[in-house]
């Protein structure tokens, strides 16, 4: 239905998404009215023309929920001086608009947008003010002009704010030409945003314009795949499929395009048998210049002599009262001479005492030694381990909301020493803005386990920098006899091995490994839920709410994490107040995960938090992520969800007290040894596999790693082998 009205107060709006809630003074209604939806800025005293539904909300009543709209300036005198004095006009305060409406009545917007000089015999009003209101209306007026043109191509009016302040008042005119160009230069609209845009605008779908933006958006979805670069042809196939286009070859105009404005890059590749690899311009330049700098770092003057550093090795184990194996010496002596090092193992190997070690042996150089990890639980872990603060690399480099890193190539760390832990999860981007900000004269070790998951975004570079084998590195094999009493412990590296995982010879509570046979999916959720609330907290004494972690292979399906998610809340915080957000409801108490980097948040992609306090007036969460809490409130509440459940690839960097992890032949997609691996690798105290034999079988033979097309570790033997000076 259609309702036509004037807007009398705004009561919330996210600039982000549009998504606004105001009150309205309806045509015939005695009293203002509630509209919720996703629109564009509002302003009091406007008049809009609303199409959508009435429904009623549970808490607030009766609303009007729009689905399109379109605005008009006020036409009522009060309507006038409300929209004057909302502050949308700058230079016209609350007394001025009533006075410039006591002159001019109605004629306002006409003496405003045709002689403005008018205004000056307004009392308050002079040159400088109202050349301070002329420059605000004429921007309103073009803002205006942006919403009549997009409402006139039936084109969602949420992006008009966003669209208005990258392109001003060339927005339409933009628009007009290419409104791909939004995908490149406005955060939050994409391809498919801009594609739908351009289609109601009258652009061809084989328009030059849209495959360029479609060749590019999918090479981006590659990356996020972890893919550096994708082969052209196969590049075609990838891209022509997403657009819809029955003739790939339609884009090799659109590749020359593109090669033109430099967005993307084209290189053969004879190491991998590869012609013309097609890259993102930053991911081709990324992956060369991580190369360059680390040969630059590993070759900078600046070694300690084996003797001393060896010396100092002995005095830190006798003060520590710690006896490291020949392997472990070896390792800590190789660390502690090397610029550039990597020290990798699997559990139980000795990596923790190695990095405590090597902290204390540097420090007695007198060098100052920085902690960092990917994650926060990674970095709590680390600073736990070594008695010394450790931060994640995010905050360590001073990330800030808009985008960039404090500490850079023009404002390096004041460090001696950087150690990385979990380095398996770093990207190609941040590994290159790690390398920006670390001084030449300063030495890199990180410290990981090549035999987990690669890291969540573009590239494997702890993989590529051991398989160059340019850069120092020690692998420990040796598992320990205390870790080997830790079935945990065995069970991952037989699983590693391709093995079978052995059965526990100890009772519950001292058994720290089951598996649990169980082929039915939906006896495995019964079993999770009831091991999760009941069997686990009554015999290990542990909470569900805080020690306990489902990690499935897949998020969806029967077992995936949004099912488990919904039962687990169900079981363990099912009512109260919540404020519901894309069908999910968020109580105090719920386990969260955060699900993409938020650099206005200051928290990161996999940061686990709980839900302390709702503000269900606003539509706020308050949530503590491991000691800091964070307000949660419109678009920021997309990016994070309930973590009960949680899949082992947003596990990476975090151990949890007891994990459950359901292995069934329904998530046959997923199924690898590396992802058992990793799961597995999560878990402190106690791990439990559930399911099938036959899955768990597929998933330890699998041993194929799921390819990523990456060219550092060619890169990094070529710079290191021709002793160049760094630069290619």
């Amino acid at each position: 239905m259609e309702l036509t009205c004037e807007i009398h107060l705004v009561i919330f709006q996210n600039e982000e998404n549009g998504y606004t809630v105001a009150k309205v003074v309806a045509e015939d209604a005695r009293e203002p009215v509630t509209i919720v939806g996703h629109m564009g800025k509002l302003t009091p005293g406007e008049v809009l023309t609303l199409n959508g539904e009435w429904c009623e909300h549970p808490r607030f009543g009766r609303q009007f929920q729009v689905a399109s709209y379109q605005q008009s300036l006020p036409a009522s005198l009060s309507g006038i001086r409300r929209y004057l004095a909302s502050g949308l006009v700058k230079g016209v305060k609350r007394t001025a608009a009533s006075a410039i409406v006591a002159k001019f009545g109605e004629r306002v917007f006409d003496v405003l947008d045709n002689s403005p000089e008018e205004l000056l015999a307004i009392s308050g009003i002079g040159k400088k003010s109202l050349a301070k209101i002329t420059a605000s209306w004429e921007e309103q007026r073009e803002v205006r002009g942006l919403l009549l043109f997009l409402n006139e191509h039936e084109v969602p009016t949420t992006y008009a704010s966003r669209i208005y302040k990258a392109y001003g008042g060339r927005a339409i005119e933009q628009l007009r030409r290419n409104p791909f160009d939004l995908a490149y230069d406005i955060r939050g609209i994409g391809f498919k945003t801009a594609d739908a845009m351009a289609a109601k605008l009258g652009f061809a779908p084989d328009c030059p314009e849209r495959l360029e933006a479609g060749m590019v958006y999918a090479l981006f979805q590659l990356s996020e795949k972890g893919h550096l670069f994708y082969p052209k042809d196969e590049l075609f196939q990838v891209a022509a499929e997403m657009m819809g286009l029955e003739d790939p070859a339609l884009l090799d105009r659109a590749l020359e395009g593109l090669l033109e404005k430099k967005r993307v890059v084209v290189e053969d590749l004879p190491e991998q048998n590869v012609r013309e690899a097609v890259y993102l311009a930053h991911l081709h330049r990324f992956e060369r210049e991580a190369a360059s700098r680390l040969w630059a770092l590993a070759t900078h003057p600046g070694s300690v002599s084996e003797e001393k550093a060896s010396k100092l090795i002995h005095e830190v184990e006798r003060g520590s009262h710690i006896a490291l194996s020949a392997e472990q010496r070896q390792a800590v002596l190789c660390a502690c001479v090397s610029k550039a090092f990597i020290l990798t193992g699997g559990p139980g190997t000795g990596k923790t005492t190695i990095t405590k070690i090597a902290v204390e042996a540097l420090s007695k150089l007198g060098l100052k030694v920085m902690l960092a990890a990917p994650t926060g639980r990674a970095a709590k872990k680390l600073s736990e381990a070594t008695g010394r603060p450790a931060s994640t690399i995010h905050r360590l480099l001073e990330y800030t909301a808009g985008g960039e890193f404090g500490r850079n190539e023009e404002h390096k760390l004041k460090c001696g020493v950087l150690i990385v832990d979990e380095a398996s999860m770093l990207d190609i981007a941040l590994t290159v803005h790690l390398l920006r900000a670390l001084p030449l004269t300063a030495r890199l070790i990180l410290v990981g386990d090549v035999n987990q998951l690669p890291s969540v975004g573009a590239g494997n570079v702890l993989s590529d920098m051991l398989g160059s084998q340019a850069v120092a590195s020690a692998e420990l094999s040796h598992i320990f006899r205390q870790a080997k009493q830790s079935m945990i412990v065995v069970n991952a590296h037989r699983i590693n091995r391709g093995e079978f995982p052995a059965a526990s010879d100890k009772p519950p509570p001292a058994a720290d490994f089951y598996w649990v046979e169980q082929e039915d999916p939906a006896k495995v959720r019964a079993l999770i839920a009831d091991l999760v609330c009941e069997r686990i907290p009554k015999t290990y004494g542990l909470d569900p709410l805080r020690d306990i972690q489902v990690l499935s292979p897949m998020n969806k399906g029967e077992v995936g994490t949004q099912a488990l998610n919904d039962l687990l809340q169900s079981r363990l915080n099912p009512s109260g107040p919540a404020i519901i957000r894309g069908g999910t409801a968020y109580r105090v108490g719920d386990r969260v995960l955060q699900t993409r980097n938020n650099y206005d948040l200051d928290v990161f992609n996999g940061d686990l938090g709980w839900i302390i306090d709702l503000d269900l007036d606003n539509g706020e969460a308050l949530v503590d992520f491991d000691g800091r809490t964070v307000t949660v409130a419109g678009s920021d509440f997309d990016e994070i969800g309930l973590a009960y459940a949680v899949s082992v690839h947003k596990s990476q960097g975090s151990e949890y007290p007891a994990v459950i992890v359901p292995v069934l032949t329904q998530h046959y997609v997923m199924l690898r040894r590396n992802l058992l691996y990793t799961a597995l690798t999560r878990a402190r105290k106690l791990a439990i596999l559930i399911g099938g034999k036959r899955a768990l079988a597929i998933g330890i033979a699998n041993s194929r790693v799921e390819k990523r097309n990456t060219h550092l570790r060619f890169r990094l033997q070529s710079v290191f082998n021709e002793n160049t000076s760094g630069s290619f």
